[in-house]
């Protein structure tokens, strides 16, 4: 087996690590928890379908205890998980942690976190990358192999500049009637908008298919986007893994959560140490080459517990960084009173880039127009009645919608992991400390004061009351605790995301990336890991 290359997490780093390896002729061993969700119910009805003809819709759409109701008090969250993705964030025991200003979020479900995102798909641009030890250049080919894989819309138009053109892009869905308005506005002032605000609109790329591909078919708007897309249109990582689970050279043991990992004097690694979940039994793995793919935070304390184990010591790992969001909920007055059409991809179909003079600077932001999501979220924070409140709906639901603001991060030495050890016979747990950079409450409020004023210009309104900063953590987009650079020791990997100190481990998920950029990040994580095993197998 020394040959063999274990891969640990199925999410999206996992898993392309894992095709792209066996497209170059290689074994793979997976080894995961790999929580899973049930089947779709109803496959073929639309959202209001299943309202309409559910046995019990309260417990499909809010739970049998109403656990997925967003109620009153909650700071402003306009979504919550549905019932039907509680498995995402069901925990695997042993995952104990302690957070200072920091609010993270763990997955144990095979495909991970992105089993609950809501497919935005960036690239990173040239100016995206400067703190990487590599460019654009290198990371495109792999961009267009992912976007074959799994299918990602998008056009050239005046996000281009913020969002390279690769190849590999089908053609966007048809917008919404609210996107087509607001791409209209937009035209009609573009010129303005750019040069006064610079401020570009344009089609989001997204993980959705708007034709078939493989047994995959086309997105047909059933509205059911948050809850699951029955058809598989909409693309999660547990689609790669159901794909790899066919290949003999692919094995994919689940139901075991890897610990750590042993290594001799010289840093090679020959097994790892793992428990099930459900009787607590150890278990250990042969090791030829191990991939860490289980997100940034599971596989810094996989690391640390590791060496730790070895030699006692408890170290830490700086730079943990993560994109601060903002909901800024707006309604447009041209659409106040019209239906809405509740048949249509539920998610976003517009992007934005409010630009700055470096990319630390610039802002990225999606704008999700209101259809068939859950209302009581939003209506409950009308500052009205719950009656008014309703009635007011009713008019505005065709015109409402929300941007999701994406600020930058960076590595700074007081945000890091570590250990906190209760004695060697006690399990450790992992320590989180978070500050936000200084000013960053000015910065949000600047970006706020220029994004109400564009959705001004567009005729919308942005009521200041609704809009929720989320805190820091929410949006899962962790990275920086085992960088990529050029040269560094002990917690740094290089360019191909080998870790130094170690023969032969590789890091290919968010833990290697030296700068955070306002963006969601999962895309350039698939992108980066086929990279990494394209360099790790030559």
């Amino acid at each position: 087996m020394k040959d063999r290359i274990v891969v640990v997490g199925s999410g999206p780093s996992g898993v392309h690590f894992a095709q792209t390896a066996i497209e170059r002729g290689r074994r793979v061993l997976m080894l995961d928890v790999g929580h899973a969700g049930a089947d779709h119910v109803a496959p073929a009805e639309d959202l209001n379908g299943l309202k309409a003809r559910l046995a019990d819709p309260v417990a499909y759409f809010l739970g049998d205890d109403l656990s997925s109701a967003v109620l009153p008090g909650n700071a402003g969250e306009y979504y919550g998980f549905p019932p039907g993705k509680e498995y995402v964030f069901r925990g695997a025991g042993g995952e104990e942690f302690k957070a200072s200003q920091f609010a993270p979020l763990f997955s144990f479900a095979r495909g991970g976190l992105a089993e609950a995102w809501t497919g935005g798909c960036y690239p990173f641009t040239d100016e995206d990358l400067a703190a990487f030890p590599f460019g654009y250049d290198e990371l495109a080919p792999h961009y267009e192999r992912v976007a074959r894989r799994i299918g990602v819309t998008g056009a050239a138009d005046d996000l281009a500049p913020y969002m390279p053109v690769h190849g590999g892009l089908m053609e966007p869905l048809e917008p919404d009637d609210h996107a087509m308005d607001l791409l209209g506005a937009y035209a009609r002032r573009r010129e303005r908008l750019n040069s006064r605000h610079r401020f570009f609109l344009g089609r989001s790329r997204s993980a959705v298919l708007s034709r078939p591909l493989g047994d995959r078919p086309a997105c047909d708007k059933l509205g059911r986007c948050l809850w699951g897309c029955p058809s598989d249109a909409f693309y999660t990582p547990s689609l790669t893994l159901r794909e790899l689970r066919k290949n003999d050279a692919f094995e994919y043991v689940s139901g075991v959560r890897v610990e750590h990992f042993g290594f001799d004097v010289a840093g090679r690694i020959d097994r790892v140490h793992a428990t099930s979940i459900t009787g607590g039994a150890r278990r250990e793995f042969d090791v030829g080459s191990l991939v860490l793919a289980a997100g940034t935070l599971c596989t810094s304390k996989i690391v640390l517990d590791s060496v730790y184990r070895a030699t006692g010591e408890v170290r830490e790992l700086a730079g943990l960084s993560d994109n601060r969001q903002v909901l800024v909920p707006f309604f447009n007055k041209r659409l106040v009173g019209r239906k809405y059409e509740p048949k249509s991809y539920q998610y976003h179909q517009l992007a934005f880039a409010l630009a700055g003079s470096t990319a630390a600077e610039h802002v990225h932001g999606l704008v999700t127009t209101l259809k068939t999501a859950l209302i009581h979220p939003i209506v409950q924070n009308i500052p009205t009645s719950l009656a008014a409140g309703l009635g007011a709906f009713r008019d505005l639901h065709a015109a409402l919608g929300l941007v999701n603001v994406n600020f930058s991060d960076s590595r700074r030495a007081e945000n890091r992991v570590t250990l906190e050890v209760g004695g060697r016979d006690r399990p450790t747990r992992l320590a989180m400390s978070y500050r936000p950079e200084p000013g960053e409450g000015d910065r949000i409020a600047r970006t706020l004061a220029t994004l109400r004023g564009v959705l001004g210009e567009l005729g919308c309104i942005a009521p200041k009351g609704m809009t929720h900063i989320r805190p820091m953590g929410a949006s899962v987009h962790y990275t920086g605790t085992m960088p990529m650079t050029s040269d560094g020791g002990p917690g740094t990997v290089d360019a191909q995301g080998r870790a130094r100190g170690f023969e032969n481990l590789w890091i290919a998920d968010g833990a290697t990336f030296p700068s955070l950029p306002a963006k969601n990040l999962t895309f350039t994580l698939m992108a980066n890991a086929s990279r990494i095993a394209d360099g790790a197998l030559r």
